[in-house]
């Protein structure tokens, strides 16, 4: 979309910004601490400084338009890095302290995690991270976690849900299995090499299929719901794994395939609940994690 130039004001994008994510005037009132009136000011000057309309006005209920939506990925950025600037001007990330729970599936959480919490040490050593590995989809409205990354996005009015940029998988295998089987050339040759995957491997058929890539149940030989588990199988040799891409470091004796072929992308959402607009420790640790699944 095509947005005419214009100089923003800040207040009017911190007023678009509360009530997209708390979905009314009066609840972003509440939120940035004013008035109804002053926030639906702000709302209505930002769209006729854009010529564009953000929000449809059906009686008290709003609902975003397109035009919104298109603005919104962009504001929530600026929104994180005003949060992060703040804190680090201010010196709050070193100051604040406290549990904070995360929850993923326990590879993302072994490869991805571990590297980012160690920054986060050094940046916030008051801030106790407590992880839940797990392959489950963890109910934040229930407080299981803090703060969720997931591949889905979840469905709860009351979360406050960000898509990131999609993610990327490979196809793995370690060199003792290529000695053996050999090296698939294209996706067509994998309906002769043997996979490892989930104990229900109904979602993968269906997901290699839609690729074009035909195999058969009696191909994965060996099988987990534990993605740790998963990884170490294919170490031994005992198949070809799907997996993410950069979350996991390098690995000696492990080799990624068919880099010509195709990307296999997936969608990568952080979630979390209302709190983060009152909580510091959930604000920084979300930030963090932002950053480093590269959500700009």
């Amino acid at each position: 979309m095509n947005w005419q130039a214009v100089s923003f004001d800040w207040n009017q994008i911190r007023a678009f910004l509360a009530t997209a994510e708390e979905g009314s005037l009066s609840a972003a009132a509440r939120a940035l601490r004013t008035t109804q009136p002053t926030i639906g000011r702000q709302v209505s000057a930002l769209e006729r400084d854009l010529g564009v309309t953000l929000f449809e006005r059906s009686g008290r209920s709003l609902v975003m338009t397109s035009a919104g939506h298109d603005l919104l990925e962009h504001v929530q950025a600026m929104g994180d890095a005003a949060s992060r600037i703040s804190m680090v001007a201010s010196g709050q990330s070193r100051d604040v302290a406290g549990h904070v729970s995360i929850t993923a599936s326990d590879l993302l959480a072994a490869g991805f995690l571990v590297p980012v919490l160690k920054k986060l040490r050094q940046d916030a050593p008051g801030i106790i991270v407590d992880v839940v590995a797990s392959n489950r989809l963890e109910n934040l409205t229930r407080r299981d976690a803090d703060i969720a990354i997931r591949h889905v996005r979840p469905d709860q009015p009351d979360l406050i849900a960000r898509q990131l940029r999609d993610a990327r998988a490979v196809y793995y295998a370690s060199a003792d299995y290529l000695a053996e089987y050999g090296r698939p050339q294209t996706e067509a040759d994998l309906a002769k090499h043997v996979f490892i995957g989930p104990r229900d491997t109904t979602q993968m058929l269906a997901f290699m299929q839609d690729r074009g890539v035909t195999i058969s149940p009696d191909q994965f030989k060996a099988n987990s719901d534990s993605g740790v588990v998963m990884w170490e199988m294919m170490r031994a040799g005992l198949g070809i794994m799907v997996g993410p891409d950069r979350f996991w470091p390098h690995v000696d004796g492990v080799e990624t395939l068919l880099s010509d072929a195709p990307p296999i992308t997936f969608p990568v959402w952080i979630v979390t609940h209302r709190e983060l607009r009152t909580s510091r420790r959930i604000r920084i640790v979300f930030d963090a994690l932002v950053q480093a699944l590269g959500g700009d």
